[in-house]
């Protein structure tokens, strides 16, 4: 079992920025791949950002390349996504979710094992 807890989202201005946590507990971090993804209403589960096991395979989708960073602490079980010039096409609710299986940076929703509870983006015009 692999516990995951998401913080950092809320009410940010066109071209703001944030930066979420997730802090996961229960396995060996190190041991899985780690994966941001977003959902916005009416809308399917999405891809946003994936790293590998000890951080040196990283992937993003289109839309974010050159905005988010994703990047991990294996000593503080926690990964981050650093959100910059945030645009309202970013507000969504967000999920980091753990790949046990995975060593590398997965895009596919199936792929992960273990998901948080989510964290509401919202990005004013």
């Amino acid at each position: 079992q692999v516990q995951l807890v998401e913080s950092g989202g809320g009410l940010v201005q066109t071209g703001g920025s944030l930066r979420l946590s997730c802090a996961a507990s229960g396995r060996t971090f190190s041991s899985f791949a780690m994966g941001w993804f977003r959902q916005a209403p009416g809308k399917a589960r999405e891809f946003v950002a994936a790293i590998s096991t000890g951080g040196g395979i990283v992937s993003y989708e289109d839309s974010v390349k050159d905005r988010f960073t994703i990047s991990r602490d294996n000593a503080k079980n926690t990964v981050y996504l650093q959100m910059n010039s945030l645009k309202p096409a970013d507000t969504a609710v967000y999920y980091c979710a753990a790949d046990l299986m995975g060593r590398s940076a997965r895009h596919q929703v199936a792929a992960y094992d273990y998901w948080g509870q989510g964290t509401q983006v919202t990005v004013s015009s």
